[in-house]
């Protein structure tokens, strides 16, 4: 080990609203070998190594990092170059859309590298773990191994002289555990400058391999030192009946505990301590009754993909029966197929004697279900929770009632009744899982990973439970599970790789077929067997990895790692077929829509008449209406209750009932009327109908022709007319598609910029920005180039269905539309980047994006009203707004004929914008998370 530590921890305190992750941690971290930071879920692990990468911001304590502030934003730019970051979960740092070779090509130009320098270095490490084969593969059709491997190869490709992984192992298989952890060490020993590690896990039995521990519970060291010198810590303060110090004591071997499991629950203070019990496993009973679950050539598939590869299955009444394997072998996907919430592809699920197509839901009422992960509502109460899947199960009032009474105080839930399921520590949180996967008195209990992250103590105490439902009450129990120990308490178990199931039996039968120690080795020795992992071996021994021949330095702007997010992006959005529709078929469809589907034009109105007089003028007067564009006569009104029926049903819009004795009245110069109904549901239309039928009473008064009368009276002096000096025809469309072409390159470029941002935050990839020296600025415009790109195609699309389908004719120059379209779509692709700052899930964002644009396209920008006509608060959002530059600029090219001069004033209006909100994004966006 090197003298000088590779990190120091100085009073490190972390919280998260009132939960305090860290509680004031002080510890050096020795530097040249494997460290292991060693706790269940939820002590802080996950935090500190954030924290020490630079991932997190710092809020109380420091972190020296390589001998130099992490809190300092100088330090962390150079040292990046320096430190590797593994996150957590399976390839979480990867893009599964790229292949294995894509996804270490990006980060190869996130570091700088040149193309002949990555493609070398990407070769090596692909050879160096066994991956070479499988360059062309993408990383969603690897398996789990070989995802953390591939994870390896990118955190790798700089040589970094200090790596760190956080839970590379979760969820992976033994053999390829073993792999990884082989090759972690091949890998170190052959870089080119010595390697410090740091490793989270949760896996205790991994600990053993480590040069040095820090033992973690509730933000707290529990113990630090080597293997041995932890047992012995553990033994002393097991032995004092106090917890450990945390500061690494020599190791005397005397009374030290055997595993680092029993390690770590000598070292949990003492309330917690005494928690820790024995635990006993009670023989099961013979049972004379049929297999509770029988499965028979049980098959998934998921197109050509199989999941589930003809499983036969046979469980017993009481039986506790383990299912281990990998994530993505097919445990979860069988054990909803067994529950009836998934059909089989192929093959047979019978459910106590029935299938479940005849079973139906009384098979299922017999089954209670806990799945992986917490799926209760968390903005409930414990109480209010069993009493909701009470009430989903139909059962009595009164019997609801003295169940959840029975399983609270069983389960130690009394204390938790009136607190929300979101504030439960995790082993509570299991208990009250399990707790409503029995609340209606299933027969059968399938849990799928209940353990998972639950510290030793919570962990056996959840067994104890499970124990005593199996031998006391007699229910079966089918569980999956990672860990190697509970897999050792079932009564049969079942090994599962790849949809496969490779052999069932006792867990102590199993490891004596194959002669192993223990269970992991037996699954290992299975896997083997069935060459589970032959496309995974590693190649000869290779050479030392060079160093990187490009130095390690960090501009301020880097060309080759802003394309390095643009090149992923286009790689991303050509593969991603739904995504790539949308993009490019959406702005075109909904013009369509908007284009045909919706029009000012008020015209083919339908009216009746009602003719009382029946005379020439009254048939005069009803042919000036007939005569317009504007109406479309029906057949004429009987009587008023027809008036009335034809107005309520819709048939009219509008209807005119002519007085007795109105041509006579007119005849002889009396006054006289005309009653019209309009109907008044839809206002505007009401209003537009008035106006016509005005118009046209004013014609037939003014021109005595109509009326059969010859010409008379003077002429008047002037004669004024109307004309209008653009859109003569006073259609509609001319405006129409030029509006809703700015209207579609304002949504859906800013949809697609805010999701492709969010979309790293929601997947975890966004920890690629704040590890490693890319810029803020070079990841947003890196992302927004090709939807830039993409959204100026859609503008020339639409422009060509504007003047061959909709027949707008482009009257102004074509080169200040286009040119104010390419600004324009700069601008909405940054206003998409603004809206993903304050959103953290993809439907938030598309959500927000919508509204935050259609309302102000619409009522503020000029759409629907003159953008010089509005005023107050609603001119200063359109002057916000960049549609209300761009509006102009299409509508005045389409219809108006203008020109770059005419629009040069909008167009400079609309060029501030990219910069503006590009400088808002930057500013919003965080190079570490909270």
């Amino acid at each position: 080990m090197n003298a000088d530590p590779v990190v120091r921890l100085r009073h490190l305190r972390h919280a998260y609203g009132r939960t305090r992750a860290l509680d004031g941690l002080s510890l050096d971290i020795p530097a040249g070998c494997m460290v292991g930071l060693v706790g269940p879920d939820g002590v802080g692990k996950s935090t500190l190594l954030g924290l020490i990468a630079g991932a997190k911001a710092l809020q109380d304590g420091g972190v020296e990092v390589l001998g130099g502030d992490i809190a300092d934003s100088g330090f962390r730019d150079e040292a990046c170059h320096r430190i590797a970051y593994m996150p957590q979960g399976l390839g979480r740092n990867l893009y599964p859309d790229l292949t294995v070779a894509e996804n270490i090509r990006f980060f190869s130009r996130l570091f700088g590298q040149s193309r002949a320098e990555g493609t070398a270095r990407s070769a090596q490490l692909m050879r160096d773990v066994g991956l070479a084969p499988f360059a062309d593969r993408p990383a969603n059709k690897l398996s789990g191994g070989m995802r953390q491997k591939l994870g390896l190869c990118c955190a790798l490709i700089h040589d970094p002289e200090f790596l760190i992984l956080d839970e590379p192992t979760t969820g992976v298989d033994p053999l390829s555990r073993r792999q990884f952890w082989e090759l972690v060490e091949r890998m170190r020993q052959r870089a080119a400058t010595p390697m410090s590690v740091l490793v989270a896990t949760a896996y205790m039995e991994e600990a053993e391999r480590f040069d040095f521990l820090i033992v973690l519970h509730a933000g707290k060291i529990l113990a630090a030192g080597a293997p041995a010198e932890v047992k012995a810590q553990a033994g002393a303060a097991s032995g004092k009946g106090a917890s450990a110090s945390g500061k690494g004591a020599a190791a005397s071997g005397k009374g030290a505990a055997a595993s680092i499991e029993e390690a770590f629950v000598a070292l949990l203070p003492e309330a917690e301590r005494a928690r820790a019990k024995k635990l006993d496993i009670p023989p099961r009973r013979a049972d004379s009754d049929g297999p509770v679950i029988s499965a028979r050539g049980l098959t998934r598939r998921f197109g050509d993909f199989i999941a589930v590869d003809h499983v036969d299955l046979d469980i017993g009444r009481g039986e506790i029966f383990g299912f281990l394997g990998s994530n993505g072998c097919g445990k979860t996907t069988t054990m909803k197929m067994l529950t009836g919430l998934l059909p089989a592809s192929e093959g047979t699920a019978r459910l106590f004697g029935q299938t479940m197509e005849a079973g139906g839901m009384e098979s299922r009422r017999r089954v209670g279900y806990m799945s992986q992960g917490f799926s209760l509502y968390t903005e409930l109460t414990v109480e209010q929770n069993l009493d909701l899947h009470a009430r989903l199960f139909h059962l009595p009032r009164a019997a609801a009632r003295a169940q959840i009474a029975t399983l609270t105080e069983r389960f130690g839930l009394d204390d938790y009744r009136g607190a929300l399921a979101a504030d439960l520590p995790l082993g509570v949180r299991q208990r009250l899982a399990l707790a409503v996967a029995l609340v209606h008195k299933p027969e059968l209990l399938i849990l799928d990973e209940p353990t998972s992250g639950v510290d030793p103590v919570a962990r056996d105490e959840f067994w104890r439970l499970l124990i005593e439902l199996s031998r006391e009450s007699g229910v079966t129990i089918f569980i999956s599970t990672h860990f190697m120990n509970e897999a050792a308490r079932c009564d049969r178990i079942s090994l599962m790789d790849s949809g496969r199931i490779l052999a069932t039996g006792a867990p102590s039968d199993l490891a004596a077929a194959k002669g192993a120690d223990n269970l992991e080795d037996a699954f290992i020795s299975y896997l083997e067997q069935a060459g589970a992992r032959g496309d995974e071996e590693a190649a000869a021994e290779p050479p030392r990895l060079a160093a990187p021949a490009t130095p390690p330095r960090n501009p301020s702007f880097s060309w080759r790692r802003m394309m390095a997010y643009t090149i992923r992006e286009i790689l991303e959005l050509s593969r991603d077929s739904i995504r790539l529709g949308y993009a490019l078929l959406g702005p075109a469809v909904l013009l369509l829509v908007l284009g045909f589907g919706i029009t000012t034009d008020v015209d083919s109105l339908t009216y009746a008449v009602l003719d009382r007089d029946n005379s020439f003028l009254s048939r005069a007067y009803s042919s000036e209406i007939r005569g317009s564009a504007y109406f479309l006569e029906q057949k004429p009104i009987r009587d008023a209750a027809d008036l009335r029926n034809r107005l309520k049903g819709g048939a009219v819009s509008a209807t005119i009932e002519i007085p007795p004795g109105f041509g006579r009245d007119i005849e002889r110069g009396r006054p006289t009327e005309v009653s019209v109904w309009i109907d008044g549901a839809m206002p505007f239309r009401a209003e537009t109908i008035h106006g016509y039928l005005a118009g046209v009473h004013q014609q037939f008064l003014a021109d005595p022709a109509i009326r059969g009368m010859a010409p008379g009276g003077k002429t008047a002096p002037a004669n004024i007319e109307t004309r209008f000096r653009y859109n003569q025809d006073f259609d509609s469309i001319y405006a129409m598609v030029p509006g809703a072409i700015a209207l579609q390159l304002a949504l859906i470029p800013a949809i697609l910029m805010a999701l492709a941002i969010v979309r790293e935050k929601e997947l975890g990839s966004i920890t690629n920005l704040y590890v490693t020296p890319v810029t803020r600025l070079e990841f947003l415009l890196g992302k927004q180039l090709p939807y830039i790109a993409l959204a100026f195609v859609n503008f020339l699309v639409m422009f060509l269905m504007a003047i061959f389908i909709f027949n707008v004719p482009l009257k102004g120059g074509f080169g200040i539309l286009a040119l104010g379209a390419l600004v324009y779509v700069m601008g909405t692709t940054a206003y998409g980047m603004v809206v993903s700052a304050f959103t953290t899930t993809q439907i938030a964002a598309l959500f927000g994006t919508v509204i935050l644009t259609i309302l102000p396209a619409s009522m503020f920008a000029g759409m629907s009203i003159p953008a010089s006509s509005i005023t107050g608060f609603g001119r200063v959002l359109g002057a916000l707004f960049p549609m209300t530059y761009f509006l102009p600029i299409s509508v005045g090219a389409f219809t108006k004929g203008l020109g770059f001069v005419d629009l040069a004033r909008h167009l400079v209006i609309l060029s501030l914008f990219p910069p503006a909100l590009i400088l808002v994004s930057w500013l919003l966006l965080r190079k570490q998370e909270k």
